[in-house]
């Protein structure tokens, strides 16, 4: 896309200057000017698009240690409540036991 782009102003370029009726050397110039407007914003937007995937690849890993946490968490505080039950099921049958 980006290379079509480029034909496409070099293209209108070349045939802006044709009309113009300047010298070959001035469309020269002219391609040569407009060719490297368009590798610049290439440059930049390849940039754009880098930080972009940076980002977004930062944030998902974000995302991915907080959901991480969380269920390590969870798991922590499901294994403590079961070892309370457990403990007041012991203590309960102990109680049971000795009343019998």
């Amino acid at each position: 896309m980006k290379t079509s782009t480029t034909m496409i102003i070099a293209a209108a370029v070349v045939a802006l200057a044709a009309c113009n009726k300047t010298s070959p050397t001035q469309n020269e110039a002219s391609n040569i000017e407009a060719n490297a407007e368009n590798q610049a914003e290439n440059v930049t937007a390849a940039g754009e698009n880098e930080a972009t995937n940076i980002m977004n690849s930062a944030e998902n890993k974000a995302s991915a240690v907080k959901n991480e946490s969380k269920n390590e968490a969870a798991a922590i505080k499901n294994e403590g409540a079961n070892q309370a039950a457990a403990v007041k099921n012991s203590a309960s049958n102990t109680t049971e036991a000795k009343k019998k």
